[in-house]
């Protein structure tokens, strides 16, 4: 089975097995953000639970 190739750009693994992601909407048209908008979208948040077996069988790995 393959890896899907945009996924494993997209996603990476915490230590604990959870999956993170970055927020969408930070590349550019940044002028009409607000500077807390933008620091927020920074950060790296965790993929949703519903999310996360398609996720995962995107990325080939195990349920």
């Amino acid at each position: 089975m393959k890896t899907n190739s945009s996924a494993k750009k997209r996603f990476s693994f915490t230590g604990t097995g959870k999956i993170k992601r970055k927020h969408a909407f930070k590349s550019h048209i940044l002028t009409k953000k607000s500077t807390k908008r933008k620091r927020a979208l920074t950060h790296v948040s965790i993929v949703n639970e519903a999310d996360q077996s398609n996720v995962k069988f995107m990325l080939g790995v195990g349920k």
